[in-house]
């Protein structure tokens, strides 16, 4: 059984509860639901089944007074399913980055008897990477220098062959240099970490 929405305008408001109220107690009589659905024109149906090709977009179950009782939801479209695992993987990753957190709190607690003594092993811990870290930004800066003094003094050749010996060792000292400094970021990455281990 359906009823054609055009129907029910044609009806105006008093005619479409009465057809409506007829195709629910139809469906009451038989022992089915009533379902409200959309084909793909827009026509508005009542039926006692939803077609097998319209499951996918949704309907609504009415009552024996043509009330809504149950929403069934249209599948999902690709980009909703996208967004549905993305979310769902966003949810795992913080699951797993609470329970790495938990894990990390019970280590702790189970290697210090209080809490002074974890700030006190923090703050020995902070210190010696901050004293790394000046170690390390201080040998930046020698070396930066010296490689400065070594372009200067390969700038001041002008034209002429410059010596092999200034070649290799401005060649070492930027080597280093780059070392030196990825040594660093490794060591604030470090700093960083102390602060959540602790």
């Amino acid at each position: 059984m359906k009823v054609d929405h055009s129907w029910l305008s044609a009806a105006g408001s008093t005619g479409a509860l009465v057809i409506i109220g007829l195709v629910c107690a139809a469906g009451a009589a038989n022992g089915a639901g009533v379902y409200k659905w959309v084909d793909d024109q827009g026509v508005v149906h009542y039926t006692d089944r939803i077609p097998p090709e319209s499951v996918s977009k949704g309907a609504t179950v009415l009552d024996k007074q043509g009330r809504s009782v149950k929403t069934i939801e249209p599948a999902p479209t690709a980009e909703q399913r996208k967004a549905i695992e993305v979310e769902v993987e966003r949810q795992r990753d913080v699951a797993k980055a609470n329970a790495e957190q938990a894990r990390r709190d019970r280590a702790l607690t189970q290697s210090f008897s209080s809490e002074a003594e974890i700030d006190v092993a923090r703050a020995r811990a902070v210190s010696t990477m901050e004293a790394q870290l000046a170690t390390i930004g201080a040998y930046i800066a020698d070396m930066t220098r010296r490689k400065q003094d070594l372009e200067k003094r390969k700038a001041g050749y002008g034209g002429k062959a410059v010596p092999v010996a200034v070649e290799n060792e401005l060649t070492s000292v930027t080597d280093e240099l780059a070392r030196q400094t990825a040594l660093l970021a490794q060591k604030k990455e470090a700093l960083a970490a102390v602060g959540k281990k602790y």
